[in-house]
């Protein structure tokens, strides 16, 4: 079994900042891409950003600039810097992780159980 766990999530002031976090836990070989989607209220789950093993990184327009995803292979964890929030970016925010258990190579998608971000004065 595999578990992602999100955290770090609250509420901010608008201009200020917080950083998530997701660690996978359980059977894993490999974790190939990593990343976070969010979804706010009444809205479609959306792409923030996205990271390669290798850390090549994929952006939403509406975040670039302003948050900054990265990973530790290490660990098996993977966190989102999130400067200059905005009260657009209130959403749940969403763990994913491609991964495989074993060496035969074959990878599955992996949700965390998301945390809630809300950025308001």
């Amino acid at each position: 079994q595999v578990q992602l766990v999100e955290s770090g999530g609250g509420l901010e002031q608008p201009g200020g900042s917080l950083r998530l976090s997701c660690a996978a836990s359980g059977s894993i070989f490999r974790i190939n891409t990593m990343g976070w989607y969010r979804q706010a209220p009444g809205k479609q789950r959306e792409l923030v950003a996205t990271i390669t093993s290798g850390g090549s990184t994929n952006y939403a327009d509406s975040v670039k600039g302003r948050f900054t995803i990265s990973r530790d292979n290490a660990k098996n964890t993977m966190y989102l810097r999130m400067n200059n929030l905005k009260p657009g970016d209130t959403a749940v925010y969403y763990c994913n992780a491609e991964i495989s258990g074993n060496v035969s190579g074959n990878y599955y998608n992996y949700w965390g159980q998301g945390t809630q971000v809300t950025v308001s004065s």
